[in-house]
């Protein structure tokens, strides 16, 4: 299909195939897995425009896309479990979605969830964030990492690991720790629990991470080497920048203001003030993460959706198989 795309609406960067958006959307067949509005408006992150012409454009041909490669891996662990005369359970498909804060992963992994879950057979979708795996405030203080707080090092990454290690191999009850965005921290009393799912989505910033080495020169597995597929949501730095601080303006005057959250504190500074101190958050922390631990996770991803500067995804590059 893709040798009869204009050469116009498709570059080859090696090892990615690159499509523009109109290219990629024409590739998407009749299939109607679609979301209605009201969905939609759940699903979408604070001040993301995500539309339902994305959802036809975009995350339909890439729902599609996704069907494929789990019909094939599901067939190759059947027969290898054939050869090796094995009779197990199906493991899940695990999709990881990796990119900056305010970038839209979130939405973007939502959104993949509703539309694999519409999928005939109805397949059961769990969405599952690393935040949960960040170490609790207490314990971030205690290392000096407050503020490097979603650096690679602020994660219990054992723990992350093992939970991954756990659901593909087949485990059928997992718990998953919560964190709570009101109280910026773990919250001790609430748990995730996943059972058996058919697909798993891990959100997070740093999933496509690659192993850690260790002081000896050995390293070990990383989360990604479990994915079977995984989605890179990029934009340059300075929309993204842009888009955080639109959002952390939009916040103060909904989420803050709850008198339980933690940011509740901001709420009572100027506009200046507040924005001036997102901009030392970005500047201090998100930004030289997104630069230095990020980003260069970009071309590790099997899709990497590329956004312009008014949010919209403009060209879709998959890694050739």
């Amino acid at each position: 299909m893709l040798g009869a795309l204009d050469r116009d609406e498709m570059t080859v960067a090696r090892p990615f195939v690159v499509l523009r958006r109109g290219a990629w959307s024409s590739l998407a067949d009749t299939t109607q897995i679609d979301v209605d509005e009201a969905t939609l408006a759940r699903l979408r992150g604070l001040g993301d425009p995500t539309s339902q012409e994305d959802v036809a454009e975009i995350y339909r041909p890439l729902t599609q896309l996704l069907h494929l490669y789990m019909a094939n891996a599901w067939q190759l662990r059947e027969q290898s479990n054939d050869f090796l005369r094995l009779k197990v359970r199906p493991t899940p498909f695990v999709i990881g979605v990796a990119g900056s804060v305010a970038v839209g992963k979130s939405t973007t992994s939502r959104l993949l969830q509703e539309l694999l879950r519409r999928a005939p057979g109805s397949p059961r979708v769990d969405l599952v964030t690393t935040d949960g795996f960040l170490h609790p405030n207490a314990e971030l203080e205690r290392r000096g990492l407050q503020q490097r707080k979603g650096y690679p090092e602020s994660y219990r990454r054992r723990d992350l690991l093992q939970f991954v290690v756990d659901v593909k191999s087949g485990v059928p009850r997992v718990e998953v720790p919560v964190y709570s965005h009101l109280i910026y921290d773990i919250d001790p009393t609430q748990t995730i629990v996943v059972e058996s799912p058919d697909i798993l989505i891990v959100e997070g910033l740093n999933v496509l991470q690659p192993a850690r080495i260790e002081p000896d020169g050995t390293s070990g597995p990383a989360v990604s080497d479990f994915f079977d597929f995984s989605v890179f949501v990029d934009a340059d730095e300075v929309d993204i920048r842009r888009w955080f601080l639109e959002r952390f303006t939009a916040l103060r005057d909904t989420a803050f203001q709850d008198e339980r959250s933690y940011f509740k504190q901001f709420t009572t500074l100027s506009d200046q003030e507040a924005l001036s101190f997102a901009s030392e958050v970005w500047d201090g922390i998100n930004g030289p993460n997104l630069r230095f631990n990020i980003a260069p996770t970009r071309d590790r991803a099997t899709a990497i959706l590329r956004k312009g500067t008014d949010h919209s995804i403009e060209t879709i590059a998959i890694r050739k198989v």
